[in-house]
């Protein structure tokens, strides 16, 4: 019983990072808020003292026709994005926090020092049977493959001195241990990359969202006034069509870029453990 808290202490420790509950809803109030005071702000606007508030703006075609931006003015643009903006805003910035905590804990994984040359070190370690050294370089290392090389190393001296086991049995046991240690590296280097990967989906259908709704009102304006088109209804829901398209667009491949990098620095450290693993198999095989 103690050996599986221990071991559910363990994973919770390894799974730790940041927590989207708790983390999204703050990010979209951020989100909300960088919308309605940072794009919302009056002076990214003509005449800002018709500027009414930015709740009343985002709520009301009358004072949203009255206010325009300045000639090349890009941040009040954007505010004329509509509701769907500040959603794509808090999808942008969600995928900005989870991409530096992802960096910072596939960092911390890493260890110190060139990866690969602390494979290089433990394999030609092992192939003297130098296993007490090969633990003091995983001590050193402080990574995610220290860490399952050195549990793997540790069961290995544990075997070499146990005489109720078959060699055949000992091997299954070495390599569950390895297997274990692995598991319990895995939710650490995995967590919130579903968000990344779920975000660059997400993101691009929702701007198709706005970018259908901004249509739907340029079209409406082109179709209004007894047969007059309105030119600046019809420009307003062109422009907030394009964007809601470019802002889901640029969301959407920012977040598949960065899930594709940090998937393949997993699979690159999940590789390592791998090479070394074969390797302390190899070895206890050959010395005992």
């Amino acid at each position: 019983m103690n050996v599986s808290n221990n071991e559910e202490q363990l994973v919770a420790k390894k799974a730790g990072g940041l927590n989207p509950a708790f983390i999204i809803p703050i990010l979209l109030l951020v989100g909300i808020g960088i919308y309605l005071f940072i794009f919302g702000n009056p002076s990214n606007f003509k005449d800002p003292e018709q500027f009414q508030g930015a709740m009343s703006v985002a709520f009301s075609d009358v004072e949203s026709k009255k206010i325009e931006p300045p000639q090349g003015g890009i941040i009040g643009t954007i505010y004329k994005g509509g509701f769907i903006v500040p959603i794509l805003i808090t999808f942008m910035i969600t995928v900005i926090v989870f991409s530096i905590e992802r960096a910072l804990v596939l960092g911390k994984a890493s260890g110190k020092g060139n990866i690969d040359t602390f494979v290089l070190k433990i394999r030609s370690l092992l192939n003297q049977n130098k296993v007490d050294e090969a633990l003091a370089e995983c001590d050193s290392q402080e990574g995610s493959v220290g860490n399952v090389v050195k549990e793997g190393l540790t069961t290995y001296k544990a075997l070499a001195h146990d005489t109720t086991l078959n060699k055949e049995q000992k091997m299954v046991a070495l390599n569950k241990a390895i297997e274990e240690a692995t598991t319990l590296e895995m939710p650490m280097l995995e967590k919130n990359m579903m968000i990344l990967s779920t975000l660059g989906t997400v993101a691009t259908l929702v701007a198709l969202l706005g970018t259908v709704i901004g249509m739907i009102k340029a079209f409406a304006a082109l179709g209004g006034g007894g047969g007059t088109p309105d030119a600046a209804a019809l420009s307003t829901g062109i422009s907030e069509a394009l964007i809601n398209t470019a802002l889901g667009i640029g969301t959407s491949a920012i977040a598949i870029i960065l899930y594709n990098y940090f998937t393949s620095k997993i699979d690159g450290l999940t590789y390592k453990i791998d090479e070394i693993a074969m390797s302390i198999q190899q070895s206890f095989a050959e010395f005992h």
